[in-house]
């Protein structure tokens, strides 16, 4: 399934030259860590731009990265004429975003001709220490790398 023998460096290329096409994740200062089939790893520092009320980096903020991380896993396995887009997810907020940096690891659960079904976890990094801010179960789809309408 996808880059028929053209090996990592195909896919590889492919999801961090999109990634480098997401503004909002320059935006935040996002960072993609690591790629592989199937898994990713988007990480983003601290900035109070993109804290609540309380001090917290928001929880959008947090899922935006967990969305992305399960998009890039999905489109690592997906057809290579194929983009992805999200149709679903679930966000579990598990703690306060409370740190230097904020890290979220996805894996493809199972990839479908379609349909991939994805998971992520959140962690803020403290010291040097990670802990468990959020989880995510997200539903992915392969479409056109140029769908109708598209600008």
């Amino acid at each position: 399934m996808g880059f028929g023998g053209k090996g990592v460096e195909a896919f590889e290329k492919k999801v961090r030259d999109s990634f480098g096409r997401q503004l909002f994740m320059s935006t935040i200062g996002a960072e993609m860590v690591s790629v592989g089939r199937g898994l990713i790893e988007i990480r983003f520092p601290f900035s109070a731009k993109l804290t609540q009320q309380n001090g917290f980096v928001h929880a959008g903020a947090v899922t935006s990265i967990m969305d992305s991380a399960c998009g890039y896993a999905a489109l690592s396995l997906a057809p290579e004429e194929a983009d992805v887009l999200s149709v679903e997810f679930k966000v579990n907020l598990l703690a306060p975003g409370a740190g230097e940096s904020f890290i979220a690891r996805a894996s493809v659960k199972r990839a479908g001709k379609r349909l991939a079904v994805c998971t992520a976890d959140a962690f803020a990094v403290r010291a040097g220490e990670e802990k468990l801010i959020a989880t995510m179960l997200a539903t992915i789809m392969n479409m056109d790398s140029k769908p109708a309408g598209a600008v």
